[in-house]
């Protein structure tokens, strides 16, 4: 099998695309594969470390707004789809894939006007402009969330198969457990939350944490704290001026960036974070509570949509940006952790939205696209 795969942008857009790439390798190892990216994004740096080769166009993301700025970046994304046609007519494809980005308009565009079989994924609760823009030329679009279904207009086939993500539930025994609490650099005897605003941290996240430890209000929790790593000096110095030095706080681990977030989200009593469609379907697999602070002026507050798949099935707790404060969040998680028995349903419920085999379902919908028995 010969498959194109365009993502673009964040890791929420790019993960699910090397997923199903390895997916593929994994089912046909004589599988040839190529990524369409820009030169701005994460692809750039996550593609090639997974082993998978990349092409680059020229993408953006268009306003309605009439700037000589946006003009500029219409005629460049007009160029990037002549790009995309070249790449596709040169790599001869049995398949295109896009899983996100504005990579995706381009290059599935291109795609459907040489009659090369087409699929979208969709991550997110609330569909964005590419996708329902491309949904009539589209052969396959799978969603990761049951809400999104009927939000897609006009598509010829909409399938439910969930998000592919690498975090997996670990039944950890009490001593590999405290081995790896000790390993952090926290003790087991309170709640651990855990702290995460995504790959480049969450200011106002950040900000309401550090409004926590400065007034001491953890007593009855600890905290895993991933700041981001461009926001990391900045916390450690505000809190260093307040004479409290990161190494000596007890009960908080702070840190710029997690790398191995399936050890550390395994441990943890509750997941603290953006709501981007990644981290719902982490917490959805692994059944953590949580508490979620949807990132607002995103496309259609898709973050929003994605929260509220939680939170409808009484699995997760929202704060809106503009509305979270240190107390206020302290305030929530106190409730939370106040009441264990409710916290564990929590936990179960967050199982419901979860999804079971998903690279299975992707692939036998691309057998099925292309035909194959």
């Amino acid at each position: 099998m010969r498959v194109i795969i365009a993502a673009a942008g964040t890791a929420g857009h790019i993960n699910p695309g090397i997923a199903i790439a390895n997916k593929i390798k994994q089912e046909e190892k004589n599988s040839e594969i190529i990524f369409i990216g820009t030169t701005r994004g994460l692809e750039n740096d996550l593609v090639p470390r997974a082993g998978f080769e990349l092409k680059t166009i020229e993408a953006y993301g268009l306003s309605k707004k009439l700037t000589m700025d946006n003009l500029k970046k219409m005629y460049k994304t007009l160029k990037g789809y002549g790009e995309a046609k070249k790449i596709i007519q040169a790599f001869k494809p049995d398949i295109v894939i896009g899983t996100g980005g504005y990579i995706c308009g381009a290059t599935i565009l291109a795609a459907n006007r040489l009659k090369i079989p087409t699929m979208l994924h969709e991550s997110n609760s609330f569909p964005g402009r590419a996708v329902k823009m491309l949904a009539k030329k589209t052969d396959t679009i799978l969603v990761s969330f049951q809400d999104a279904i009927p939000r897609i207009k006009n598509a010829k086939n909409v399938v439910y198969t969930g998000t592919p993500v690498k975090i997996r539930k670990q039944n950890y025994g009490m001593n590999e457990k405290s081995s790896i609490l000790k390993e952090i650099g926290v003790q087991g005897t309170k709640p651990i939350v855990l702290v995460s605003g995504g790959s480049q941290g969450a200011q106002k996240i950040n900000e309401a944490i550090l409004s926590i430890i400065q007034n001491k209000k953890n007593k009855n929790y600890q905290i895993i704290w991933a700041t981001g790593p461009k926001q990391y000096d900045k916390m450690k110095e505000t809190l260093e001026k307040d004479g409290l030095s990161i190494e000596k706080i007890e009960g908080i681990k702070m840190m710029p960036y997690i790398y191995d977030m399936e050890k550390m989200m395994n441990v943890i009593d509750i997941a603290l974070g953006r709501a981007g469609a990644m981290t719902v379907t982490e917490i959805a697999n692994l059944g953590k509570p949580s508490i979620l602070v949807p990132l607002p002026n995103v496309s259609h507050n898709h973050q929003l949509y994605n929260a509220k798949v939680l939170e409808k099935v009484g699995a997760a707790k929202i704060i809106l940006n503009d509305e979270l404060t240190g107390e206020k969040l302290n305030q929530v998680i106190e409730e939370m952790i106040l009441d264990k028995e409710k916290l564990e349903k929590m936990g179960e419920s967050a199982k419901k939205v979860a999804t079971q085999n998903v690279e299975d379902k992707i692939y036998q919908e691309i057998q099925k696209l292309l035909s194959i028995p």
